[in-house]
């Protein structure tokens, strides 16, 4: 036997992660570039200071604290409110994702989703022992309503997984479409995962609108992007009581640290401030999407913060070109496609000036 005695499925595989590298400009992995007030800094600073005088105690198991400001913040989203027993969370919205799988998936049940989407999702498949089925986008990266609706009535898979606004397209789904999915997913769960929720476009709704209508609707959302808190790790969902309390079978004894709470707490009470960029981000993105379409390249529609474009013959030597300046970016998505988040006004402009040098030096 090989050692270690590695799991069978894991062999020869390498850790998810995107390149963590020092150059000036890093725009490769959606994260907010505007950081916390020196207020909001101090007000988490007391917080966790307050949470450390205690840390010889267990954290507060069920959180009900957070999760009843979780629910009071998700509730501006939906005209039908959200209370707390219908919220949970966890280490970011990966280990929400995790816990979904482990509790409704699992040996001889599926989870399925339509590529090309987040690439976490088949590892939390994997990782669960739940079987994967990948099924495609149409070639603007929708969903064809129709075909998708019927696949889920044959496969029947116990999770059906869909971003919305999806990484790495940005492309967001209708609420006519969640609603169908969800009728054809019979008993099994639809996760619409609205990491990127905060910053899609006007007139857009959330999917946390449809949850009286599903009792099997999941919406996820995370602390890392709009709220500017990656570093938090903190991610939640919202969802019929019974689907919280089933995660609760799955989850780790003690899962959030009383520092986590603390911290995630305050973060909230500076919700207006933490997501007063959010528009700016926007509107950088729309002049980015446009920017780039006038330079002949192809754009994704996005309602994230982050476009995809292409297409290259050679993406890997447009993305070390835009490196040797100083630049990082995702070489994610398609064959040919590449992905930037939106950043500062003046990282966006040093993007924008990087990649027209590396394009005109391959013409």
């Amino acid at each position: 036997m090989t050692f270690p005695p590695l799991r069978e499925e894991l062999r020869g595989l390498e850790p998810y992660g995107a390149p963590q590298l020092d150059v000036p400009v890093q725009l490769n992995v959606n994260e907010n570039p505007y950081g916390p007030s020196p207020a909001c800094v101090a007000d988490i600073a007391t917080a966790v200071a307050h949470a450390a005088a205690t840390l010889n105690r267990y954290p507060e198991r069920e959180f009900v604290e957070l999760r009843g400001a979780l629910a009071a913040y998700l509730s501006r989203d939906t005209p039908h409110g959200i209370v707390a027993e219908q919220v949970w969370a966890a280490n970011g919205s990966n280990e929400v994702m995790l816990q979904l799988l482990q509790a409704f998936g699992g040996p001889g049940r599926s989870a399925m989703s339509f590529a090309p989407t987040y690439s976490m999702y088949p590892e939390y498949a994997r990782d669960s022992s739940t079987a994967w089925v990948q099924a495609r986008r149409e070639d603007d990266f929708s969903i064809d309503l129709d075909a998708a609706a019927a696949l889920i009535r044959e496969r029947r898979p116990a999770v059906v997984l869909l971003p919305s606004p999806n990484n790495p397209t940005g492309t967001a789904l209708p609420p006519e479409a969640v609603g169908a999915l969800c009728a054809a997913a019979g008993e099994g769960l639809v996760v619409v995962d609205e990491a990127y929720g905060e910053f899609r476009r006007t007139g857009v709704p959330s999917a946390l609108e449809l949850l009286p209508t599903h009792r099997n609707l999941v919406v996820t959302r995370t602390m890392s992007k709009a709220f500017a808190a990656a570093g938090l790790r903190l991610g939640y969902l919202a969802a019929d009581p019974a689907i919280c309390d089933a995660l609760r079978l799955v989850r780790l004894p003690y899962h959030l640290s009383a520092l986590t709470q603390a911290a995630a707490l305050a973060a909230l009470r500076h919700a207006p401030e933490l997501l007063g960029k959010v528009d700016e981000l926007r509107a950088e993105r729309d002049a980015t999407v446009t920017w780039l379409r006038e330079q002949g390249h192809r754009v994704a529609d996005s309602d994230a913060n982050f476009a995809l474009f292409g297409t290259f013959a050679d993406r890997h030597a447009v993305w070390q070109g835009l490196l040797d300046r100083g630049v990082l970016i995702r070489e994610v998505g398609p064959e040919g496609w590449l992905r930037v988040s939106i950043g500062t006004a003046d990282e966006m402009k040093t993007f924008k000036q990087a990649l027209t040098e590396v394009t005109e030096e391959q013409r």
